[in-house]
C-alpha cells in the first residue's frame, strides 16, 4: 500500500485517542508530518486547506497546542476561530450535543482541549466533521505524534528497537497515550512510577492488547532506576499544576522526588546517548510564579526535572515542541482533504 493510500484513508475521520489509529496510519502521519515540515522549511509548502474553517475550543489554557493549530492552519490556508473557557456556552447553557450540531454546520473541523473525554466523543458523534482531541483528562494523542516524530529524528534505530521510559506521575493523559502508542508501534516502553500513580488497569489492558499485535515490550515498575536502564529516551511531565488543590502538593512531592529526572537518573540509563523529553511546561527552576512558590513552601528548586538536565545536550524538548506544529498540521491535512 502506498503511503498516500494510508493517509487518504483518514479523510473525514476524527482523532480522539491514540488507539483510533492503526500502526500504519500512525507511521503514515509521521511521514506526512516530515514532508510538511521539509516543505515549510524550504518555502515550498502548498496551501492544501484553503477555504477551510476550523473551530478551536479551549476549556484549558494552552501554549503549544493553540499555537500549533493556529499556525498550522494559517500555513495551509485555513482560518481559525478561537473559543476560550468563557467564550462558548458548551456545557453551561447549551449541551455538548447541541453545540456540536451548530458548529458542524459552520466549520470543517473542530479541535477540543478540555476536561471530560466524553465531551470530545460527543462533538465527534454529532458535529458531522472531523474532531481532534487537543487534550482531555484521559488522552493526549496530538502530543504523542510529536513525541514519536522527535524520537524518530533522534535515533538511527527502527522504532521497534527503541526503548522509551516515562518516569514520575504516570496516572495522566500523557502517560496513558505514551504507554498505548509505545504498545501500538512495538517499542520497548517502560513506566517508572509509584504504584498509586501508575496508569489505570483499563489503560494497561488497552496497551497489553495492542502489544499482542506489535510485539511491544511493556514494563511498569515503581523502580525508577530499573525503568531507565539502557533506555534510549527518558520522558517526564509535571507533578503539580496551577489551579490544583495545594493541600496535596507536599505529599505528592515527597512521593515523587525519587522519580525526578536529574543527573543521577540520567547516568542510571548507562546510555551516553540517552535523550530527555518533556511535553512542557516544565518546573525545572524557580523562574516562574509556581516554581518560586514551590521553592518557598517546600524547599525544592525543581520538580520533575532539574535545570542541569533540562538545559543539557541530553534535552531535546524544544525540537519536541516545534514538532507539535508539523504533526498537528499533518492531522488537519489528512483528515480534512487527504493527501
Amino acid at each position: 500500500m502506498k503511503k498516500s493510500d494510508v493517509t487518504n484513508g483518514l479523510r473525514g475521520r476524527s482523532l480522539l485517542k491514540d488507539a483510533d489509529l492503526t500502526k500504519e496510519e500512525f507511521v503514515g502521519l509521521l511521514d506526512l508530518s516530515d514532508r510538511l515540515r521539509r516543505e515549510k522549511w524550504s518555502g515550498t509548502e502548498k496551501r492544501l486547506l484553503k477555504g477551510k474553517n476550523i473551530a478551536l475550543i479551549f476549556e484549558k489554557a494552552s501554549t503549544r497546542t493553540r499555537s500549533a493549530f493556529e499556525v498550522g492552519a494559517h500555513d495551509q490556508g485555513a482560518s481559525t476561530t478561537y473559543m476560550g473557557p468563557e467564550e462558548t456556552q458548551l456545557g453551561h447553557k447549551e449541551t455538548v450535543k447541541d453545540t456540536a450540531r451548530v458548529l458542524g454546520r459552520m466549520f470543517d473541523g473542530i479541535e477540543f482541549r478540555g476536561f471530560a473525554h466524553h465531551d470530545v466523543e460527543l462533538l465527534a458523534e454529532f458535529s458531522g466533521v472531523p474532531v481532534w482531541n487537543g487534550l482531555t483528562d484521559l488522552w493526549h494523542p496530538t502530543q504523542l505524534l510529536a513525541d514519536m516524530l522527535t524520537i524518530r529524528d533522534h535515533t538511527v534505530k527502527p522504532l521497534e528497537q527503541v526503548a522509551l521510559t516515562y518516569v514520575g506521575d504516570a496516572r495522566n493523559n500523557t502517560a496513558n497515550s505514551l504507554l498505548c502508542v509505545g504498545a501500538l508501534l512495538g517499542l520497548d516502553v517502560r513506566i517508572g512510577a509509584p504504584a498509586s500513580l501508575q496508569p489505570s488497569k483499563e489503560v494497561q489492558d488497552i496497551a497489553q492488547q495492542l502489544a499482542q499485535y506489535s510485539d511491544a515490550r511493556i514494563l511498569i515498575t515503581d523502580n525508577a532506576q530499573e525503568a531507565v536502564a539502557n533506555t534510549d529516551f527518558i520522558y517526564t511531565d509535571v507533578w503539580v499544576s496551577m489551579g490544583e488543590p495545594t493541600d496535596t502538593w507536599a505529599e505528592r512531592i515527597k512521593l515523587l522526588l525519587a522519580y525526578q529526572v536529574n543527573e543521577d537518573l540520567v547516568k542510571a540509563s548507562k546510555n551516553p546517548d540517552v535523550r530527555f523529553l518533556h511535553c512542557l511546561p516544565a518546573l525545572h527552576n524557580t523562574d516562574t510564579d509556581l516554581g518560586a512558590e514551590l521553592d518557598k513552601k517546600y524547599g525544592v528548586s525543581a520538580l520533575e526535572v532539574t535545570d542541569e538536565v533540562f538545559e543539557s545536550k541530553t534535552s531535546i524538548v524544544f525540537d519536541q515542541a516545534e514538532n507539535r506544529l508539523h504533526t498537528i498540521k499533518a492531522i488537519m491535512v489528512a483528515t480534512l482533504v487527504g493527501v
